[in-house]
């Protein structure tokens, strides 16, 4: 509903391309779950992390699959994103089923920091967040002469 009115609000008040560059964070998790959203990855009915009770912390989850059984995209992706080290995967003993990390930035995030509690999880993506916002108010000012067409 919010991402909604932001659109709403930044087309009708014709300044569309600074609000997208608030989206930063939300267009990189799309552009990084691309390849499960459209099934080129096997994807989990549930993506999120997965809370151990007894430490209190949050996992990355998994998804698991044949890499002989996926399609061409499916293949790309993997190994693109293998080589970019944007996934870790696990071979099983067989050398065809692969276990990896589903595609989303919280995944990936829990990927970089290890096993993390919940509430650092969330300030580290707030951080993110902001971050992101203060790079689109640099573009949007200080450098709208280089992005934006300010005759």
């Amino acid at each position: 509903m919010s991402g909604m009115t932001f659109a709403v609000v930044g087309i009708l008040g014709h300044f569309s391309k600074t609000v997208l560059l608030f989206f930063i964070p939300q267009v990189l998790n799309f552009l990084y779950s691309v390849p499960q959203l459209f099934r080129f990855i096997p994807c989990p009915r549930h993506r999120m992390p997965k809370h151990d009770p007894e430490t209190d912390l949050l996992h990355v989850s998994r998804t698991q699959f044949r890499v002989d059984e996926l399609n061409v995209l499916g293949r790309l992706c993997y190994q693109v994103f293998r080589h970019l080290r944007l996934i870790r995967c696990e071979m099983d003993r067989d050398g065809k089923t692969v276990t990896c990390n589903n595609f989303t930035i919280i995944n990936f995030c829990i990927l970089l920091t290890g096993p993390i509690r919940e509430d650092r999880l969330n300030r580290l993506l707030v951080a993110f967040q902001l971050g992101c916002a203060v790079f689109a108010f640099t573009i949007r000012y200080p450098l709208a002469h280089y992005f934006y067409d300010t005759n």
